[in-house]
Formats: C-alpha cells, sequence, structure tokens
C-alpha cells in the first residue's frame, strides 16, 4: 500500500515516516505493555477513540484537562486509558519532539488495542491503512458531550446522531450508541473481539438498552442477523476495520488547524 495514500481532509498514511519514523511502533509498544498488565485497557481505548472522533472530531478533546472539559461530562466519566497516552506522549516527546499530535496517539491506541484483542485474527486489520496527520483541538466542552448517542436513545435518534456526523447507518450497526465498551462485556467475548455481541442480541442479552433495541426494531435486524455464524464473523471484522478508518477521520483538523500539544491533557499556552 502506498505510503502516501491520502485519507480524510489531509491525513495519510506514513505521515510520519520522514519526521518521526518511529511514532507508530512507539505507541503500539506501548498499548501492548499496559494491555499484557491490564486486558481491559484494550476496550477502554477504543471506547475512549469513539467518545473522541463523536464531539467535535477525532482531536484528542476528550484527552483536555479542567472543569466544564468533555472529560468531566456525565458519558465520559467512565472513560480510562488516559495513563496509556500519557505514557505515549512522553515518550515520543523524548523521540521527536513536537511531531506526533495526541489525536493520532489515540487513534493509533484504538487501531492497536483491536490488533490485541484479536489475537490470531490480526492480519486483515494490520493491512488496513492507518492515516495519520490529525492535529490536536484548542476546545473542549462538557455541553458538546450530547452529541453521544445514549443508552436509551431509539434507532432512529442514533441515526440522526451518525448522520450528522456524516456516517453511515451501517457503522451505527457495528459502533453501536456506547457499545464500544461492551467488547469486555458481551459473553463469550472476554478479552476477544469478535462478532458473539450480535449473536447475544438474537437471544436477548444485550447489555445494553440501545444495544438489544437492533435486534427488536425491524430496520436494523437485518443487519445483525447477517453478522451471525462463522462467516457472519469474517463479515464482521472486515466491515468493521473499514468503519473504524472511517470514523477515526471523522471532523480530522489537519494543515494549520489546531495545534501538536505538548501534553496530552492541557492546551498549549
Amino acid at each position: 500500500m502506498s505510503a502516501t495514500l491520502v485519507h480524510g481532509q489531509g491525513s495519510r498514511v506514513g505521515f510520519y515516516a520522514t519526521t518521526c519514523p518511529r511514532a507508530e511502533s512507539i505507541v503500539s509498544s506501548t498499548v501492548a505493555t499496559h494491555f499484557r498488565s491490564n486486558t481491559a485497557i484494550a476496550p477502554a481505548l477504543l471506547r475512549m477513540h469513539f467518545h473522541d472522533c463523536f464531539v467535535r472530531g477525532c482531536d484528542a478533546s476528550v484527552l483536555i484537562d479542567g472543569s466544564n472539559t468533555e472529560k468531566t461530562a456525565p458519558p465520559n466519566l467512565g472513560l480510562r486509558g488516559y495513563e496509556v497516552t500519557d505514557d505515549a506522549k512522553t515518550q515520543l516527546e523524548a523521540a521527536c519532539p513536537g511531531i506526533v499530535s495526541c489525536a493520532d496517539i489515540l487513534a493509533l491506541a484504538a487501531r492497536d488495542s483491536v490488533v490485541l484483542l484479536l489475537k490470531f485474527h490480526a492480519d486483515w486489520w494490520t493491512k488496513l491503512a492507518r492515516p495519520t496527520g490529525r492535529r490536536d483541538g484548542r476546545v473542549s466542552l462538557a455541553s458538546e458531550t450530547t452529541d453521544l448517542p445514549g443508552f436509551r436513545e431509539s434507532i432512529d435518534s442514533q441515526k440522526q446522531k451518525f448522520s450528522a456526523k456524516v456516517l453511515t447507518h451501517k457503522i451505527l450497526y457495528l459502533l453501536n450508541g456506547d457499545g464500544t465498551k461492551r467488547v469486555a462485556f458481551d459473553t463469550g467475548s472476554e478479552n476477544r473481539f469478535d462478532a458473539s455481541f450480535f449473536a447475544n442480541l438474537r437471544n436477548g442479552r444485550g447489555i445494553l438498552e440501545s444495544d438489544q433495541k437492533l435486534w427488536t426494531d425491524a430496520s436494523t435486524r437485518a443487519i445483525v442477523q447477517r453478522f451471525l455464524g462463522i462467516t457472519g464473523l469474517a463479515a464482521f471484522n472486515v466491515e468493521f476495520g473499514r468503519s473504524m478508518v472511517k470514523m477515526s477521520n471523522t471532523g480530522v483538523k489537519t494543515g494549520t488547524d489546531g495545534e501538536i500539544r505538548k501534553i496530552c491533557s492541557a492546551v498549549n499556552s
């Protein structure tokens, strides 16, 4: 795959090839180190990335400390994994100061988390394009987290929120609501990433109310049925990967927009 393949609004594969060649490997090794001591960190990072992208785009605004920031809002109080992004940022600043954004760190960490959860099924995922070049946002407002799909929202309401982010309804089915944390919850999926979620819906064991609605709502049941069984798992893996790439390029700041934070928890002074 070409190292200059362009995605989103200016991000591209191989963005750090000359400015910080070890950027992606540093993030990968950092995530792996934390995963070895706490496997729950992988779904936590995936969830954090989802929450970040849904508010102001994928700009690491969810990482900013302070009163009334996104981090303080009720939907984000359960987020975990800040120590991983901080650890990676510290190492990257030592290797190539002021080059790698926190937004890219979070996006890469989410991608590497899924690879760890897939275990022996990671080949297809590692071949996916990993565009980088995002810049960090300077604004983080708790009031804007209302954009996040809620546990009890109707399917129609969730569709509207995904459409507002120029994301297809198919991504809704794959990344429904707050459900990225379900990776650690689903029966049959402990510390693995697979399509057990859809079998649980069919059997009436959806963890969240918004999840179970994917089965009970006639407009989405066919999608759930498609991802059942062995062939469904293969389809799920491929489509989830594509959906993650698309979501991780939502509202990306590039060029002179935004900044490269010195630390991920605070905007530059």
